[in-house]
This record gives C-alpha cells, sequence and structure tokens, in this order.
C-alpha cells in the first residue's frame, strides 16, 4: 500500500529570512535524505492517482514564486525529483510583488523582490521539465470566508487560467492557508480538480481532495525534518494520538531555535 509523503515549500532563497523560505542547501539535503531512505519522486497529482511505488514523494510548492526556477528546479533536476507549483493565476507575468496577508510585511524592504511570481513562460518551461502546474485560486483568499459566487470564480478561473496558458487541463489545487470544509470541497469538485491538498495538522484524511501535506518551513532543522518523516510519527499523526505527536514535533522545532 502506498503511503505517499507530500511536502509543502514555498519558496527558496539564500537570504531571505521569512517562515516560508529555505536555502537551496537545506531543500537538497532533505529531499537527499528521502531518496535514500527509498523515496521516489512524483507530482502531487500522481503521487495520489498513480504513485510509482510503495515509497513516493512529491514536492510541491505554494504561490509560484520565481525563486522556484531559478533555485528549486536546479537543485531537484539534480536529484531526478519533480516538482509541483500552485500558482495564484491573478499574480502570475505581473512581475509585482505579491501582497496578501502573511506576506505583505516584507513589502517595501530589501526582500520585496523575493514576493514576485514566476511568469507564464517560466510555468511553462518547469511544465516542459515534466513538473505539475495547479491552481492555487486566482487571488489567494481565504476560501470558507468566499461567498458562493466568489468561490466559484477563484476556483473556476484560476483553472480555466492554468488549463490556457499550458494547454493541458488543470487537475490540482492547494488551498490558500489550507482553509477548507465541506462547502469549499464540494465547490472544488464542481470547478473540475481531481487532486487538492492542504497543510493540516493531522493526517487522517485520504481523500483526494483534502490531501494532507507536511510543512517545512525555515528554521526546519535535520533532527525536526527526520521527526516529521518518520512513519512512526505519520502514523501517530493518522491516529487518535496524533495531538500528542503534532506537540513533540512542536517541541523539537523550537528547540532547534536555540
Amino acid at each position: 500500500m502506498s503511503d505517499p509523503i507530500v511536502l509543502s515549500y514555498h519558496a527558496v532563497s539564500q537570504t531571505w529570512p521569512a517562515d516560508l523560505s529555505l536555502p537551496p542547501a537545506t531543500l537538497e539535503a532533505q529531499l537527499t535524505e528521502l531518496l535514500r531512505r527509498g523515496y521516489r519522486g512524483a507530482t502531487m497529482y500522481d503521487a495520489i492517482h498513480a504513485p510509482p511505488g510503495p515509497r513516493t514523494v512529491a514536492v510541491t510548492f505554494d504561490d509560484a514564486y520565481r525563486s522556484v526556477i531559478q533555485l528549486a528546479l536546479p537543485v531537484l533536476e539534480r536529484l531526478g525529483i519533480p516538482g509541483t507549483v500552485f500558482v495564484p493565476t491573478d499574480h502570475a507575468g505581473t512581475e509585482r510583488p505579491m501582497d496578501w496577508p502573511g506576506i505583505d510585511r516584507w513589502i517595501g524592504g530589501p526582500h520585496e523582490h523575493e514576493l514576485v511570481a514566476m511568469s507564464w513562460d517560466e510555468l511553462r518551461r518547469l511544465d516542459d521539465a515534466g513538473w505539475e502546474i495547479g491552481s492555487h485560486t486566482c487571488s489567494h483568499p481565504f476560501l470558507t470566508q468566499c461567498d458562493d459566487a466568489t468561490l466559484e470564480r477563484e476556483l473556476g478561473e484560476s483553472r480555466e487560467r492554468c488549463t490556457d496558458e499550458l494547454g493541458k487541463p488543470c487537475r490540482s489545487l492547494a488551498y490558500p492557508y489550507g482553509d477548507h470544509d465541506e462547502r469549499v470541497v464540494a465547490a472544488t469538485a464542481a470547478a473540475g480538480y481531481t487532486a487538492a491538498c492542504t497543510v493540516p495538522a493531522l493526517l487522517r484524511v485520504t481523500d483526494p481532495l483534502r490531501q494532507p501535506r507536511i510543512g517545512v518551513y525555515h528554521d526546519e532543522t535535520e533532527t525536526s525534518f527526520r521527526v516529521k518523516m518518520s512513519p512512526v510519527v505519520r502514523g501517530l499523526r493518522r491516529s487518535p494520538l496524533g495531538p500528542p505527536a503534532v506537540r513533540v514535533m512542536r517541541a523539537v522545532r523550537e528547540r532547534g531555535r536555540r
């Protein structure tokens, strides 16, 4: 039985200290460790619907930061792993910094350039390299706070834009902020997606429209990463003992900050 690991990354940078960014050397070390353990890379869609083996890892990047093609692509190419990028379609190709709550604090400072999304030509380059390009909605809202018409537009128009720009059906979605509920999941299915992912504290859900991912962040230590990837810890996160397992991971991460 396949038990894929789906990793959630964002930006890759040598200098940006944001929680959602990490250096390329750290990314490479983490993925090399999983390959050493016998994991094989796949896109997020394939990890859910057609995993290449019992040990599968999908490497996903939310928000389509330009640093992904500049710094993450060379790492994944060296390791022979495809990636998945989820693009907020209103921002692709604008050459303006993205500015939703949570990243807008970096606007106006020396790291503002890190907030620029890739162009559609760059996304097509990733597609040509075997990567999966999925939707991250149009504008990156909290979907559970959207009215029905806005929810339909955010899901449908972003999927159509990806399909038109890439010349192939867009099949996958990442919920912004991981924010979803039953109404959002139903609307996601109605919009035509067949895979969607979030970043929950627990890993119990196996619905392909609520695929759990494991978030990886700036201050991730080698120890905390190994704990997160441990089959024992992942098993606990799927069980009634899930909350204690989450607390253990947080404690390990906190110790790594000191």
